[in-house]
C-alpha cells in the first residue's frame, strides 16, 4: 500500500495550496480518508476526513471555512484545498486511510503517506 502526498510548498499568508494524495495497493473506494498535520515541536493533529463515498466530511475547527477535502474514487486520489492560509497552518501534511469511518484520532488510521511540507510566511 502506498499513499503519495504532493502539492506542498511555501506560500504567503492569505494564499492557497491544493494538496493531492495518490494511493495504490488498496481498494480506495473502501477506505475513508483523512489529512493530518504535524508542526515542529507539536503532536500530530487531525485536519479533515472524508467518507469513502465522498458524501460526508469533517474538519477541525481551525480550518472550517478555509479548507475543503474531496476525493476522486476513479483516480484513487484525495485532495485538500487550502485557502486563506495562516502561518499557524505551517506543518507537514500527511494523508491517511482507514476503514473506521470519519475518525479524528491519528490512531484510527492504518495506512499513512510520507507527508508534504506546507510553509506559510507572514
Amino acid at each position: 500500500v502506498q499513499l503519495q502526498a504532493s502539492g506542498g510548498g511555501l506560500v504567503q499568508a492569505g494564499g492557497s495550496l491544493r494538496l493531492s494524495c495518490a494511493t495504490s495497493g488498496l481498494t480506495f473506494s473502501n477506505y475513508d480518508m483523512g489529512w493530518l498535520r504535524q508542526a515542529p515541536g507539536k503532536e500530530r493533529e487531525f485536519v479533515a476526513a472524508i467518507r469513502r463515498s465522498g458524501g460526508s466530511t469533517v474538519y477541525t475547527d481551525s480550518v472550517k471555512g478555509r479548507f475543503t477535502i474531496s476525493r476522486d474514487n476513479a483516480k484513487n486520489t484525495v485532495y485538500l484545498q487550502m485557502m486563506s492560509l495562516k502561518p499557524e497552518d505551517t506543518a507537514i501534511y500527511s494523508c491517511a486511510a482507514t476503514r473506521g469511518g470519519l475518525t479524528s484520532s491519528p490512531r484510527g488510521y492504518g495506512y499513512w503517506g510520507q507527508g508534504t511540507q506546507v510553509t506559510v510566511s507572514s
